[in-house]
């Protein structure tokens, strides 16, 4: 999930004045109750990418240097001593660069105000009426565990609803205050010292992402997602662990082999959606950010901060730089 995307699913608590009554997540890791021969595979599978290890690293080409952070884009308290640590490199830095600056929370915020439908159906049939049955009823009640009611639900656009079911129940509360996660304990620090803080990507590069699915994409994007709608709190707490693990990309992988298990489809079928999902929402982008990085560390040394996901891979940032001629090196935090 993108910092802008954690902001945004904050807007549906403040507005709708999500109960407090909800219980805090005290989900299950779910690699601690894999059975061994599956854990191996989602283990290797994860090892088979680039990079598949570490939040925090060192790039460096002769002079330049970029430092870099995988961040969790949600509050805390075990962001504390990573920040402490991370601190000299953002003061110190030219330039930090994030995936969403203040600029461009300001920019999509004053465009929702401007055009309601980004977010919210405003021509054409609601959702209940968009969607069979056997999709709209666990839909509906899924949201209404988030506090939200089914009239409200009916009038958000897919995309939206598919960022709220990406949070528990149990954590939706945390929404209703705007979320700093370490993307914004970094923004924050940096604009103490003084230091200038940009975005690595235009602030409307989140619409086009989903842009580019289909309705039939997004339905049955709602489909597989309610498909594991029991276990959200399970899924919730082994993706933060297996961040503070410094192994998000394992997480990412159980996911994988979790869907594979989902009736009505084969594993070439799930392959080839995850492999279009990470296209559409990381390697695409970590494209784009490479020359952004690069013209701002001719200028000076940089820190930049953006989702763990975006570190590991083919496409992802860390091997993306190292094509480019930089060495990699992980900070020892």
């Amino acid at each position: 999930m993108s910092r802008l995307i954690s902001l945004l699913s904050g807007l549906a608590v403040a507005w709708l004045a999500v109960s407090p009554a909800l219980a805090a997540c005290a989900g299950r890791s779910l690699f601690t109750e894999m059975e061994p021969a599956r854990l191996a595979e989602v283990k290797a599978a994860a090892a088979d990418v680039p990079f598949a290890t570490g939040n925090f690293w060192r790039a460096t080409r002769g002079d330049e240097v970029i430092t870099i952070a995988g961040t969790y884009h949600f509050d805390d308290p075990r962001h504390a001593p990573n920040l402490a640590a991370l601190t000299p490199h953002i003061t110190s830095a030219t330039t930090v660069l994030v995936e969403a600056g203040p600029e461009e929370e300001k920019a999509l915020m004053a465009l929702i105000a401007k055009d309601p439908s980004t977010m919210v159906i405003t021509e054409g049939l609601p959702l209940n009426q968009r969607l069979p049955p056997e999709v709209w009823d666990p839909l509906k009640e899924a949201l209404s565990n988030r506090g939200i009611p089914p009239f409200m639900t009916a009038k958000f656009q897919p995309w939206y609803v598919l960022t709220l079911l990406s949070i528990p129940p149990c954590a939706i509360t945390a929404m209703a205050d705007k979320p700093k996660g370490l993307d914004g304990a970094v923004i924050d620090t940096a604009l103490a010292a003084g230091v200038p803080v940009r975005g690595l990507e235009p602030f409307d590069t989140l619409f086009t992402i989903f842009d580019g699915m289909t309705a039939e994409e997004l339905t049955e994007m709602l489909v597989s997602t309610l498909a594991i709608e029991d276990m959200s709190e399970d899924y919730f707490t082994t993706l933060v662990d297996s961040y503070f693990a410094g192994e998000s990309r394992q997480a990412w992988e159980l996911m994988r082999f979790v869907s594979y298990d989902l009736p009505g489809y084969t594993r070439d079928q799930i392959d080839a959606d995850f492999a279009r999902m990470e296209e559409l929402v990381s390697s695409s982008r970590n494209r784009a950010w490479i020359p952004v990085l690069t013209e701002a560390a001719a200028q000076g040394p940089v820190f930049t901060a953006f989702g763990a996901l975006h570190l590991s891979g083919e496409d992802g940032v860390l091997n993306l730089l190292q094509k480019e001629g930089f060495t990699l090196e992980e900070l020892p935090l």
